[in-house]
């Protein structure tokens, strides 16, 4: 199988030919101010992850074709996002070319996806020419996938993929019910539309824009669009069993009002904060009708988890699909993220947008 990755016998660094120190463009953040574009080289690049999540030798040299702008991407490209150690390089996915690897089953010129692990908020990202990682943090590009492809799916496809495996795990069909889709037009929203659709479900889409956006989330695959003022009062501990599944990128007081509106064995698969961290419910829906509240962290998911979800769903977002969320016209540099991400922490932009760091 494309995937199938054998048990590292040896760590015998492999460099390509020729390589010397580089200089690349890279967008830092310095402090509580918006990062800029600036020049390195690859003695800047770390050679040790202190990242607690996965700490360890970075064996693998990438350089950088496409990376993403991802919500955590807009906190540290503005200088907000908490508890930052700068200098950082922002960019929590990354898709490139390997120049060195000192792994068995990555070789030089293999094009590779790397998607969390620290990268972006505790590890240099993808915002840079080049990119210094651990190698047991990439997967090769699937096969029939482009790398523009894969980096319009990047963090936020790929958590959309971890969720609605979450439901399907649970037992949740399209003969279940009607799903809903919170934040349908970020990208997490965005994507598990895309997917959902395809999957035969009846999906209703919940945005603060509902009435400006239903014919993007449409487009998508959604056959309702509701406002999100509907989820947004004072929940109650039941209420009527209208939906068989949910992917929320929402949080807060719209996941409050969404479990009390779940069909008994109900999934609500939870990924985000967008409306807010706390979660005010009662028991009732879990204890009543056996509602699983299903928690989606996709940074620190193993690598075969990562290839199953890339496995069932990447077919279905083809070129086509994938250019409703992300076209030619959300394609940008690194000099462009600093106020497109001031826009996205405002909630003034839609889709997923790429970066090509040939810009």
């Amino acid at each position: 199988h494309f995937y199938k990755r054998k048990q590292n016998k040896q760590n015998t660094m492999r460099i390509s030919a020729g390589l010397c120190s580089s200089n690349f463009q890279a967008l830092i953040t310095r402090g509580k101010t918006p990062a800029s574009v600036e020049t390195l080289t690859r003695a800047d690049l770390p050679l040790v992850s202190t990242y607690k999540g996965a700490p360890g030798s970075c064996d693998m040299l990438v350089q950088v074709e496409y990376s993403t702008l991802n919500y955590k991407d807009a906190l540290v490209v503005t200088g907000k996002y908490p508890g930052l150690k700068p200098p950082m390089i922002g960019g929590i996915d990354l898709v490139g070319k390997v120049l060195e690897t000192g792994s068995s089953t990555l070789a030089v010129g293999d094009t590779v996806v790397v998607n969390g692990w620290g990268i972006g908020t505790d590890h240099y990202g993808g915002y840079a020419g080049e990119a210094r990682l651990r190698s047991d943090w990439a997967i090769k590009l699937p096969q029939g996938m482009t790398g523009k492809d894969a980096a319009k799916i990047g963090t936020a496809g790929y958590t959309a993929m971890l969720c609605a495996q979450a439901m399907e795990h649970s037992g949740v069909t399209p003969a279940s019910g009607p799903v809903l889709v919170t934040g349908a037009t970020g990208g997490v929203g965005s994507v598990s539309i895309l997917i959902l659709s395809q999957l035969g479900y009846h999906v209703v889409a919940v945005s603060g824009k509902a009435e400006a956006e239903a014919d993007y989330l449409k487009s998508l695959g959604a056959a309702e669009v509701l406002d999100r003022a509907k989820f947004e009062g004072e929940p109650k501990p039941l209420g009527r069993e209208s939906y068989s599944g949910c992917i929320d990128s929402c949080g807060g007081k719209v996941l409050a009002n969404i479990l009390p509106l779940m069909k008994h064995s109900g999934v609500v698969a939870a990924c985000g904060l967008a409306a807010g961290m706390p979660l005010g419910t009662t028991v009732a829906p879990f204890i009543l009708r056996g509602v699983t509240l299903a928690g989606v962290e996709s940074a620190l998911i193993p690598l075969e988890r990562r290839i199953t979800a890339y496995s069932r769903f990447g077919p279905l977002l083809t070129t086509d699909r994938l250019d409703l969320v992300s076209g030619d016209e959300r394609t940008v540099g690194l000099s462009d993220l600093p106020n497109l991400g001031a826009k996205m922490l405002k909630g003034d932009i839609r889709g997923r947008y790429v970066v090509d760091l040939n810009i």
